[in-house]
């Protein structure tokens, strides 16, 4: 038998297992967003490689920023535009820095910048990124509810198995 503590241990790790998959499954798109939109620059235009790459970063972010808030996040609190844009939008310039100089840095500090390479760079751009994205935003952006707010489904079990096992309240008088 298990003990409380055991099983909401158990239970958070489900939850950030759970996260995590929402939140790969929108980055994932992100991902082909950015690297597709960034091949179309470079093979259409003679703009540098880190410029096309920053913007294809900011077409990938606004595409990210939908996923996130009405499908990764969407049980999260909604502190509205006022706060949660700007945050998602200073984090994501952050995580824009991290992601186009690892690609600077191969391209420029190093010469590497044939097709395979600058493609490389900014797969692995985009991954490092990813962490510090992933961190901000479920720790900034997308807040997650207090469990007396949260809704059922994400309390999951735990709360109706505990109130099942509570003894009922002897009546009045005894």
């Amino acid at each position: 038998m298990s003990t409380p503590e055991q099983g909401s241990a158990l239970e958070r790790v489900r939850g950030l297992a759970h996260e995590i998959a929402k939140f790969g499954a929108v980055g994932g798109l992100g991902v082909l967003v950015n690297l597709g939109v960034f091949n179309l620059i470079r093979h259409t235009t003679d703009l540098q490689v880190v410029r096309a790459s920053v913007l294809a970063t900011v077409v990938a972010i606004l595409t990210n920023y939908m996923g996130f808030r009405y499908f990764a996040y969407r049980d999260r609190a909604h502190s509205g535009s006022s706060r949660e844009l700007p945050l998602f939008l200073a984090f994501s310039l952050i995580g824009l820095v991290i992601e186009n100089g690892v690609l600077y840095t191969a391209t420029y500090g190093f010469g590497w910048d044939g097709r395979l390479a600058t493609n490389l760079f900014k797969f692995i751009g985009i991954g490092t990124a990813t962490v510090f994205r992933f961190w901000s935003y479920r720790t900034w952006v997308f807040k997650a509810l207090p469990a007396a707010h949260a809704p059922e489904s994400a309390r999951g079990r735990t709360a109706t198995a505990a109130a099942a096992s509570e003894p009922a309240p002897e009546p009045a008088g005894k």
